[in-house]
């Protein structure tokens, strides 16, 4: 659940911009509500409490957009193919921006991974960040979507054209491959979802 300090009539003014529907408060705590995308943002003095399974957007536009985040992205499978799921770990200067996973049914290993790396490029762009850079623990995704390998596998073709159609939302990008030490948390994320369904 995001804690987002901040004040609350600027976050509303943000929210009202955007289009949200903003709404009076349940309790006299609460200045005001609003739902979008999936949540429901709550503002009290001096901060805004996002609940529901999809924060993402509505915190995005609740927090300053722009300049620079890393972004770790990674997919379990248990069977290949088999149960799938994603992680995904957005941290900027400040920390970690935002985290999530979700199970998709049954894919392959590749497809977990690829799923994973739209989503976090979904998220960093409603977050409105300028540069990213990428990292992940899949050589074969990374080096299919960098150009260096070639994709035979028509379902993986089509993935790999939406990443970097999602890659031309952003003024600069890189994506490198890192030992799965490095992308601990996604990968902890993602099987945690897979052990939670």
């Amino acid at each position: 659940m995001p804690v987002i300090e901040c004040d609350a009539e600027a976050a509303r003014e943000r929210l009202v911009d955007a289009g949200v529907e903003v709404s009076e408060g349940n309790t006299d705590h609460e200045r005001w509500r609003a739902d979008h995308g999936g949540a429901t943002a709550v503002a009290y003095d001096g901060k805004v409490v996002v609940q529901g399974e999809s924060p993402e957007a509505i915190e995005a536009l609740l927090r300053d957009g722009g300049g620079r985040a890393h972004v770790y992205f990674d997919g379990a499978c248990r069977g290949n193919p088999g149960p799938a799921a994603i992680g995904w770990v957005i941290v900027t200067g400040d920390g970690i921006a935002t985290e999530g996973s979700k199970t998709i049914g049954r894919a392959t290993n590749n497809q977990a991974e690829y799923e994973a790396l739209i989503q976090a490029l979904r998220v960093a762009s409603e977050y409105g960040f300028d540069t990213v850079e990428i990292r992940g623990d899949s050589e074969l995704i990374v080096k299919q979507v960098r150009g260096e390998y070639d994709t035979n596998d028509p379902e993986l073709r089509e993935y790999r054209v939406t990443v970097r159609e999602l890659l031309t939302e952003f003024d600069d990008w890189s994506l490198t491959h890192v030992p799965r030490e490095i992308n601990e948390r996604a990968d902890q994320l993602a099987n945690d979802a897979l052990d939670d369904d």
